[in-house]
């Protein structure tokens, strides 16, 4: 059976190299074009991209999806599967190409978290449950016929980035089941249920804004949701301050005050008052300084008075 692989990010990975670690030849890979990254804007690789030169594998990287030549490159290699992983939406021209249909791995249990920020949005919410799920592809995206999904509880402890490491690995197994149940004819795709759709949008800077008038657990779960990246976000002084962890706390003495207000316990403990109680600040970053732990940030920040998260 010829395969096209398509992905871009580290979360790809896993299911191109399972693939390939068991047997399953991938004709081409398919991955965003090269552009500057990080601080020095040096030109780099997707981290798909990598995998595939490391394992001699013929590498596609259209600006455009819809252009002819690549079109025609890709029925040039007479694919019967597209198996697609955090890329981009594909046109129906492309899509359909393949005599055996295209599946994409999607990091929900579809149809619920249907958009680009399944893994934030189900933390936000304080899901205890996630998963992967992998459909054929149509036109109306995250929407298709499902293959398999695989499930994964969600500890209390888990942020984004461990949920999507979590999840990359799961996703690896359901891309290997899907590919050996489309070659064997197995595969028996079920319609989802558009009734029980919710939705994952995409995630932009002002979404990460801190509202200290929610309660502990919104707000706990809303920080973790947005850890490591895109990170949630408050104002001290003036100045940007991202939060990657939070975890209730008792209260302090003299606890009547309004949310958002700091209290510096001992030197050694970071609180930040919520609606209806106490969160302990575990990591956060000041503008223009490094990731830390709250102790570390103590000892090196000055306080005006009546510190405040706004």
């Amino acid at each position: 059976m010829t395969i096209v692989f398509m992905g871009t990010p580290d979360f790809a990975v896993p299911s191109l190299v399972t693939l390939l670690d068991h047997g399953f030849g991938v004709a081409a890979v398919v991955t965003a074009p090269d552009k500057p990254r990080g601080r020095g804007q040096q030109v780099s690789v997707t981290p798909v991209k990598q995998c595939a030169l490391d394992r001699g594998i013929p590498v596609l990287q259209p600006a455009s999806l819809r252009d002819p030549a690549f079109i025609e490159r890709l029925r040039s290699l007479a694919p019967d599967l597209f198996v697609v992983v955090a890329f981009r939406i594909l046109p129906k021209e492309v899509f359909t190409i393949p005599s055996k249909g295209s599946f994409n791995l999607h990091a929900s249990l579809l149809p619920k978290y249907r958009g680009a920020a399944p893994i934030n949005w189900a933390l936000i919410n304080g899901e205890s449950e996630s998963g992967v799920t992998t459909f054929f592809l149509k036109e109306t995206v995250d929407t298709g016929s499902v293959i398999l999904q695989k499930r994964l509880a969600v500890t209390p402890d888990m942020d984004a980035g461990a949920l999507h490491d979590a999840l990359s690995t799961l996703g690896a197994s359901a891309v290997l089941e899907s590919v050996r149940a489309v070659a064997d004819g197995s595969v028996r795709p079920l319609p989802q249920d558009d009734s029980l759709a919710t939705p994952a949008p995409k995630i932009f800077k002002e979404t990460c804004r801190i509202d200290w008038n929610r309660n502990v657990s919104l707000l706990r779960n809303f920080v973790r949701g947005l850890s490591p990246y895109p990170a949630a976000w408050t104002t001290l002084d003036g100045r940007t301050v991202k939060l990657f962890s939070l975890r209730p706390a008792a209260a302090p003495p003299d606890p009547a005050v309004d949310p958002g207000v700091l209290y510096r316990e001992e030197g050694k403990r970071l609180l930040v008052r919520a609606s209806d109680g106490w969160l302990e600040v575990g990591e956060l970053q000041m503008e223009g300084r490094k990731r830390m732990g709250a102790e570390e940030f103590l000892r090196g920040h000055r306080f005006g008075p009546a510190p405040r998260f706004i």
